[in-house]
């Protein structure tokens, strides 16, 4: 079965950075759509970035543009999501999910969208 394996999360104080880190084993091509989301206690999950297979579309959530860059890795299949000025409201476990066909032009918001996840990461931002 295909593995989504991540890492990079943490705790951070306000304005600080983090790179969160996606990679896909497992499956016959070397990339499809990746999204990452994000889900804090009491919230529902939410969209928050989305890159087409081969980079060449991105997808960002209102409340992250201009903070959050996902970009794809120089190796195959992977995928970074660059956190800038967090702030405590972007505390939430970090989810990388990617698809499993290349029918789309664009990358997908919807959680439907999205064959299979990772195992989700802690993002702590303090005050």
């Amino acid at each position: 079965q295909v593995q989504v394996v991540q890492s990079g999360g943490g705790l951070v104080q306000a304005g600080g950075s983090l790179r969160l880190h996606c990679a896909v084993s497992g499956r016959t091509f070397s990339s499809y759509a990746t999204a990452w989301f994000r889900q804090a206690p009491g919230n529902e999950r939410e969209f928050v970035a989305a890159i087409k297979w081969n980079g060449a579309a991105t997808v960002y959530a209102d409340s992250v543009k201009g903070r959050f860059t996902i970009s794809r890795g120089n190796a195959k299949d992977t995928t970074f999501l660059q956190m800038n000025n967090l702030k405590p409201e972007d505390t939430a476990v970090y989810y990388c999910a990617t698809a499993d066909n290349r029918n789309r032009n664009n990358p997908s918001r919807a959680p439907e969208g999205y064959a299979y996840w990772g195992q989700g990461t802690q993002v702590t931002v303090s005050s």
